[in-house]
């Protein structure tokens, strides 16, 4: 569905993407994970057009740049910083964009029904926009990004300064998406959302992309062991081999922690309480960079 291939954008002295190339496969849900000032804002403008690589070059469905007129209409973007019109209603806002892609009397209405029930606001449609809470406005964002019925949805950090509610609202509606078939590219700040919503994760830092691969792939890569923690009933047992025990408080680094956690239960183990703590892409993230995802 999109192929960037060796795209690379500069702002003076400043490198903002260097030398970036991944595929989207048709009906993935592709995330580009990284720290703010990352690159993922840059890459997404050169994706969508709206940003000239420096070099290198972007091609959607094997038909050419995102510039031609006939790739427009593929591609609907959300993007971090919301194009809306706060005196105009949501309904105004859909219908607005609606006729930017030209579409007909009839279908703009059945479309702009369609955005409204999508960010869950058919109840808010003739109310303006500022009036609206962070999150509802984030969700008409993400609507006029689909009021044409794009084959790609390009949403940049669609949940930031968004409350609770609304986050898990717009997780449910993407994952929807997906599986209608949309390819969408997603991108975050937020390891627990790359982790949660996408097939594959470009981790994306200082421009470049550090690593790329499915969440389990990058976890079995760069993620670590992971580590189990207890308390035993019986502070005299022995610790087996690859664990320690200090007083009756066991620890262990593992790879396959459920059958390391058997065989300690078999050799007679009792716990008390019993931890596993996973790898996370935080893990991921700071193993490629020697510093926290949010540092």
């Amino acid at each position: 569905m999109v192929t960037a291939t060796n795209l690379r954008k500069t702002y003076g002295p400043i490198t903002a993407v260097e030398d970036v190339s991944f595929e989207i496969k048709k009906g993935e849900l592709f995330g580009l994970l990284g720290p703010n000032g990352a690159g993922k804002s840059t890459t997404i403008g050169m994706l969508v057009g709206a940003v000239n690589p420096d070099s290198g070059a972007v091609d959607l469905k094997n038909q050419g740049p995102p510039t031609l007129p006939k790739n427009r209409q593929l591609v609907g973007l959300a993007p971090q910083s919301l194009a809306l019109y706060d005196e105009l209603t949501a309904k105004e806002n859909l219908q607005f964009y609606g006729a930017i892609y030209g579409l007909s009397a009839e279908r703009l209405k059945d479309r702009v029904e369609w955005c409204l029930t999508f960010a869950g606001l058919n109840d808010r449609a003739n109310h303006l926009v500022k009036t609206f809470s962070g999150g509802m406005k984030r969700r008409v964002n993400m609507a006029a990004a689909l009021i044409h019925e794009p084959e790609l949805v390009l949403f940049d950090e669609p949940t930031v300064g968004v409350d609770p509610q609304s986050r898990n609202y717009i997780f449910d509606s993407i994952q929807a998406l997906k599986e209608g078939g949309t390819t969408i590219l997603y991108t975050t700040h937020y390891m627990e959302e790359a982790q949660r919503l996408c097939d594959r994760v470009a981790i994306m830092d200082k421009g470049k992309i550090l690593a790329l691969d499915t969440v389990d792939g990058l976890l079995q890569k760069y993620g670590g062991t992971s580590v189990l923690t207890a308390e035993l009933m019986d502070p005299e047992m022995v610790a087996p081999v690859g664990a320690t025990i200090d007083g009756s408080h066991l620890r262990m680094e593992t790879r396959e922690p459920l059958k390391d956690l058997a065989s300690l239960s078999d050799s007679g183990a009792k716990f008390k309480t019993l931890r596993i703590d996973r790898p996370d892409l935080e893990s991921v993230f700071l193993s490629l960079t020697g510093r926290s995802l949010r540092d």
